[in-house]
């Protein structure tokens, strides 16, 4: 039995919800409520075995056959109690203080299954008449019992192992929050070492602890969140170290003692917000999220409009007019914007009047057809239905080309972090006067930052885009003044080696969430174009069944505290590399260039590897993380045979260069694809293959970060010269090429 978690708390609710028990027949167990995955794995096949057996046909000649069809299941389902109940068990032994409760549970699931598994046994299905023993042919109320009894005790079990797991996190984040109190008190550097030393160790436990749980959730937009406030500590962790050194080397300061506050500050919002989600509860009652965004109305808003094929008489009028004002009225944030163009700004005008129009001679032709008592519509008030539905669609589309172009134009004129440079050349000059005119830069970028990310909020597309977007609003808002403080410190202490690699620490993390931004945005534009519903991965994982044969080479093992820190270490540059990569692809005008497809593709499958060494994302054990390397290493074999396709039509002078990197990638595909098939037995030489995969795949990255900015020198030289693009054949056409 797995027992990590669900989303919420021991009283109020849990992985299922108390209410669980299935009610009437069990046919119905959908009933469930089931927030986590490890929930959902350990009750959903027991309540598909127990439909099983409650819904068989009633046959007055019943078979050998169904009668040992039947036995088996009662079996199945007993054993399957059998385990359950034991590490119920172990699980009770280790928690004094839920024995009693978890003890009984056990013993009701226990006694339930043996009902079952009496009232199913061959002997008593054979003549069952002749002797009046009661079993599941006649009695079937006594199974419907045991099942609901069954169902309940696994149900309470799963319930208070859920509880445990919750409350490690809980106390894990208040050792967290009680050495943080120490760290903020600290007057001197010795304790400040000893102190964070114990505090670095805590932080690690809570992002296992946290990323078991981000990863047992069902609910996307609850998983969003966790990984946002995840990311918060992370990178408020380093933070928080040379914000503390610098006060410590300059108590006197008041721009240093605000830069720290500020960080402890972010820390324990994070802090609380993993423990709402984690027991799914806000303070006081709060309601779950941000005001709604524009794509979420304009879904709601054509479902309605399209529901009156189905039921003319279902929405009122006035329903749909508020549901469009909404909308509207959200659109100002847009028509508002200092930063729309003013061809967007008409447009978006232009399609709200149009939509209001289209809306209002719907209700017009609808409520004549409802005055008409009308059962089916009119071919008038489904061609009201389509155009109100198409001017929209428009006007979403319009919305989504304004925010995404504003975001593009922004996200380069950034990209060369100018303002970050110059802060750092004036702050280690100590001249105050341009690190006030700098900053004063940075405030207003900062701005046309959060106004970016409030309006890409707007058409993300789907809930976790949209938390996401929230996210990197948040960010921007709080790091600016925060570097601002850091370069006021560095300024007033201009030879403060700490308050230099202060300011650096604040200024990457701004430079690394610019650099998500443009990885935001194209995920907000494929799911815009129908590309892909959510982010985009590259996986082919083994799923078990039929390519499971061989289960203890799949079994999971778990790295130590050393052999993470090592992993996270390497996986740290591999994201970074992730980013490189995504930056030099949206350089190239022709997206579906094969070139630009594979690195893509590459990057976004080192990003899942990278999303591993921090316990999060789609690979969970490290037979996934091979997998994912082996396809990882043939991904990039078949780039090499692109690349080559490439040079046979470059100008000999050209060709070297690009050959050359071809030749160096060509055996670290090789070695990656030799490792990540070789079998390996043991912990250690299980890590050691994690590293040499984690550690060969960076290699390929960092190659590929050097082969796509030469090939996009390479086809703009080409193009120059003859004046038309070059083409690359596809795979089949590079196969039929070699054997002319």
């Amino acid at each position: 039995m797995a027992t990590s978690p669900g989303s919420s708390s021991g009283s109020s609710s849990s992985g299922v919800s108390s209410s669980a028990s299935p009610p009437g027949a069990l046919g119905a167990g959908a009933a469930l409520d089931i927030r986590t995955r490890s929930v959902e794995q350990t009750l959903v096949p027991l309540v598909s075995q127990i439909t099983t057996l409650i819904n068989h046909k009633d046959k007055p000649k019943r078979s050998d056959k169904t009668l040992q069809a039947i036995q088996r299941v009662g079996q199945a389902v007993n054993l399957a109690v059998g385990r359950f109940v034991t590490v119920g068990e172990a699980i009770a032994n280790e928690n004094r203080e839920l024995k009693e409760e978890m003890s009984i549970a056990c013993i009701e699931a226990k006694r339930a299954g043996e009902t079952i598994a009496h009232l199913t046994d061959v002997a008593n299905l054979d003549h069952p008449e002749s002797d009046g023993r009661i079993t599941i042919f006649t009695d079937k109320t006594q199974v419907v019992k045991a099942a609901r009894l069954l169902l309940s005790s696994v149900t309470k079990v799963l319930v208070l192992a859920d509880r445990i797991v919750i409350k490690q996190i809980i106390t894990s984040r208040n050792k967290v929050l009680a050495t943080m109190e120490q760290l903020e008190k600290v007057s001197s550097f010795q304790e400040f070492v000893q102190i964070f030393s114990q505090f670095g160790n805590e932080m690690v436990e809570f992002a296992h602890l946290t990323g078991d749980r981000q990863n047992d959730l069902k609910d996307e937009k609850k998983k969003a969140r966790m990984a946002a406030s995840r990311a918060v500590l992370e990178k408020c962790t380093m933070m928080l170290l040379t914000a503390s050194k610098t006060c410590l080397r300059h108590p006197d300061c008041e721009s240093a003692r605000v830069n720290k506050e500020g960080v402890f500050h972010r820390m324990r919002l994070a802090l609380e917000q993993v423990i709402e989600i984690v027991t799914d509860s806000r303070p006081n009652g709060e309601n779950d999220m941000a005001p709604l965004s524009i794509y979420t109305g304009i879904k709601e808003f054509k479902n309605k409009v399209e529901g009156l094929r189905e039921n003319l008489y279902f929405p009122s009028k006035e329903n749909l007019s508020t549901m469009l004002e909404l909308i509207l009225e959200h659109t100002e944030d847009f028509t508002d914007s200092a930063y729309t163009s003013h061809e967007h700004r008409e447009r978006i005008l232009e399609l709200s009047k149009q939509s209001k129009m289209e809306l209002e001679h719907l209700v017009s032709v609808w409520m004549q057809a409802q005055n008409q008592r009308m059962k089916d519509i009119t071919e008038d008030l489904e061609v009201a239905i389509l155009k109100t539905c198409q001017c929209i669609n428009e006007l979403k589309r319009e919305l989504h080309s304004a925010a995404t172009s504003m975001a593009a134009e922004l996200l380069k004129y950034h990209a060369d972090h100018m303002v970050l440079k110059t802060l750092k050349i004036t702050g280690v000059e100590g001249n105050l006067e341009a690190v006030a005119e700098y900053t004063c830069k940075l405030s207003e970028q900062k701005e046309q930052l959060v106004e970016m990310c409030r309006l890409l909020r707007h058409v993300s597309g789907t809930e976790p885009l949209e938390i996401t977007c929230i996210h990197a609003e948040d960010t921007f808002r709080v790091t600016g003044p925060q570097i601002i403080s850091a370069a006021e410190t560095l300024a007033l202490h201009p030879s403060s080696k700490i308050a230099k690699e202060n300011l650096d620490v604040f200024c990457e993390a701004w430079e690394s969430q610019l650099s998500d931004m443009s990885i935001l945005l194209r995920e907000i534009n494929d799911v815009f174009e129908g590309r892909r519903g959510e982010k985009r991965v590259y996986l082919s994982l083994p799923r078990p069944g039929k390519h499971n044969a061989n289960l203890k080479a799949l079994k999971p093992v778990k790295l130590d505290a050393e052999e993470q820190a090592k992993i996270a270490k390497l996986g740290v540059e591999l994201h970074l590399l992730t980013s490189d990569i995504d930056s030099k692809t949206e350089k190239w005008e022709d997206q579906e260039n094969e070139i630009v497809r594979y690195g893509q593709s590459m990057s976004s499958m080192a990003y899942s590897m990278y999303l591993f060494t921090r316990g999060e994302g789609l690979l969970k054990t490290t037979q996934d993380l091979f997998h994912q390397a082996e396809i990882f290493a043939t991904e990039a074999t078949k780039l090499v045979s692109t690349l080559h396709a490439f040079s046979n039509q470059l100008e000999d002078d050209d060709k070297p260069l690009l050959l050359l990197e071809i030749d160096r990638l060509i055996p670290v595909c090789q070695q990656l694809q030799i490792t990540a098939k070789t079998t390996v037995q043991g912990k250690n030489a299980t890590f050691i293959k994690v590293d040499a995969c984690i550690q060969k795949t960076t290699v390929v990255m960092t190659i590929l970060s050097q082969i796509l900015p030469l090939c996009y020198k390479l086809l703009r030289k080409q193009k120059a010269g003859n004046g038309y693009p070059i083409s690359f054949p596809m795979e089949g056409e590079q196969n039929s090429n070699k054997n002319k």
